[in-house]
């Protein structure tokens, strides 16, 4: 099966998640690019801040449409889908899960705040989680319990990429650290609009990265001992983004700054390699979520 077009979307993105593929078989590694240049082009869409949200809104009911088609034996227009296609028909990708993804897309459309943390960790599972248990399809997996496993690590990763993109949504006018804890905390909307960190902010930002926490030792202990060579991929997805999140932590998630937060390619590299030992020869895969 080829997925050029969607190949190529997914190697000019560079992301944390397109680099763990290279532990995947050809078919599969073929599979979630195609996957991840889906999940890439609707975000694409509901975050082009340039085009009217409705005109946004319009654009994504046409990816839904398409992708109900491309789920259901129909014949999608858009090339990705056309690519995407045969790969949910031997997977067995759900349409539900594509529906929700797009739900979670259309939230940024005009949902600028998050009043509580349920509210905000419904918006990690619409744009994250679900994108876990479409990949874990494509990963196999022979225990049930790992749909609850990709539920958790999803969450683990948005939260943390939550925390570490403050100031890059603060400059489009967005704060998904929820309302409530900042009240609690006694940070103002204002102060993170304007990128001032404080002891307060330090502090908010902890409470929030605790339950990231919560989410990444879910997921290490939900994840079926059976299914852990299949979910090498995801599990190293699990580590980059634990490392990302201790850097964050050890900062006092000092986040205002002009750049992210994130792994150098050496320390990327150490963790692909750990977890291809993992696979191969029964090294120790990288961990998270221990205290």
């Amino acid at each position: 099966m080829s997925a050029a077009v969607s190949e190529g979307i997914t190697q000019r993105s560079q992301s944390n998640l397109a680099l763990a593929f290279i532990l995947l078989p050809p078919e599969k590694r073929v599979g979630m690019s195609a996957l991840y240049a889906f999940c890439r082009e609707v975000d694409d869409v509901a975050d082009e801040e340039s085009t009217p949200a409705e005109t946004r809104r319009q654009q994504l009911a046409e990816w839904r449409e398409d992708i109900h088609k491309a789920c259901h034996g129909g014949n999608p227009k858009f090339v990705v889908n056309q690519e995407l296609q045969p790969f949910i028909q031997k997977y067995g990708l759900q349409y539900e899960h594509f529906e929700a993804l797009i739900r979670g897309c259309e939230m940024d459309l005009d949902t600028f705040r998050y009043e509580t943390m349920a509210d905000m960790e419904n918006y990690c599972y619409h744009v994250a989680s679900v994108v876990g248990l479409l990949s874990i399809q494509i990963f196999g997996y022979q225990n049930p319990a790992c749909r609850e496993y990709a539920v958790y690590l999803g969450k683990a990763l948005q939260y943390t990429n939550i925390l570490r993109d403050v100031r890059n949504d603060a400059e489009r006018g967005r704060i998904y650290l929820p309302l409530e804890e900042l009240r609690k905390h006694v940070v103002t909307e204002q102060e993170i609009l304007e990128f001032k960190y404080s002891g307060k902010f330090k502090a908010l930002a902890t409470h929030v990265g605790q339950q990231a926490r919560h989410f990444y030792e879910l997921a290490r202990k939900t994840l079926p001992p059976e299914d852990k060579k299949n979910m090498m991929t995801a599990e190293l997805m699990g580590s980059v983004y634990w490392r990302l999140f201790l850097k964050l932590e050890a900062s006092g998630f000092d986040v205002f700054g002009p750049k992210k937060t994130k792994l150098s390619k050496l320390q990327k590299i150490s963790l692909i390699f750990r977890a291809w030992l993992g696979m191969t020869v029964g090294g120790t895969v990288p961990g998270y979520g221990v205290r």
